[in-house]
């Protein structure tokens, strides 16, 4: 049987005396995507920090890609979460790119320095990449005369430059303007079409009944259900998943209106 890429068992965490996250149970498989929904503030972000070291959990365990990020609460060294994090790529709301550099050195930055990729190698793997999300041509732009969208899709190559065996991506379309929102899911779209192993926050919906293979229901810190896109979006068992639902689907009728 093939191990999963991330495997989370009991997962606690808090902030202060708020439980954040409830004894959280799942794994996800090689090249599956599991897409986590929920209302805001139910700890879907902060699940996802925790699979990257960005965040301590308190209580559970947490493997992902091999490397055992949390075990019986206990957080993997400081000095180890570097080769955790070049193989779990993270696209963030915000792009964080560096705006002093340009695009395809905001992609060879991190396989020069951190995995000691020659230069000329680094720079072909991101030209491929930039091919990958349409940008090729935007090279040696600076990321300041980018749209939102694109400085988006230039994050999700310079992560996929690290060739992690996972992405997380963390609501990466809630900053930018409805018409770029596209451009973005298209990209992510094509990944889960390659084979890549994603986990995705996000809101839209329709992105995540189309693309997921399974789709985790977060609230108040715990997982409400889970299961295949047809169950969850047409037959949902909870009712707290119900209303999200309805909420959800009020709000993209209210968008399209």
């Amino acid at each position: 049987m093939e191990h999963s890429v991330v495997d989370i068992k009991g997962l606690r965490k808090s902030f202060g005396s708020h439980l954040v996250l409830k004894d959280i149970d799942f794994s996800v498989s090689p090249s599956q995507v599991v897409v986590i929904i929920g209302p805001s503030g139910s700890g879907k972000s902060t699940l996802l920090r925790c699979l990257n070291g960005l965040e301590t959990a308190e209580g559970g365990t947490v493997v992902v890609g091999g490397h055992t990020v949390v075990e019986g609460g206990r957080m993997m060294p400081e000095a180890m979460l570097d080769a955790l994090r070049a193989e779990v790529g993270m696209v963030f709301q915000s792009f964080n790119l560096f705006p002093h550099l340009n695009v395809l050195d905001n992609i060879t930055l991190a396989p020069t320095c951190l995995r000691g990729v020659p230069r000329k190698a680094a720079q072909e793997q991101g030209l491929r990449l930039l091919r990958k999300v349409g940008l090729e041509h935007k090279a040696k732009e600076y990321p300041g005369t980018l749209s939102g969208g694109q400085k988006q899709r230039v994050a999700i190559a310079r992560a996929l430059a690290m060739e992690p065996k996972v992405m997380l991506f963390d609501e990466p379309t809630s900053a930018l303007d409805p018409e770029l929102v596209g451009e973005v899911l298209q990209v992510m779209q094509d990944l889960a079409s390659d084979g890549m192993t994603m986990l995705i926050v996000t809101h839209e919906m329709g992105f995540a009944r189309e693309v997921a293979d399974v789709v985790v229901v977060m609230d108040h810190g715990s997982i409400v259900e889970s299961g295949p896109p047809s169950e969850i979006f047409t037959s949902p068992r909870e009712a707290r998943t119900r209303s999200f639902l309805q909420t959800m689907l009020a709000r993209e009728v209210g968008h399209a209106g």
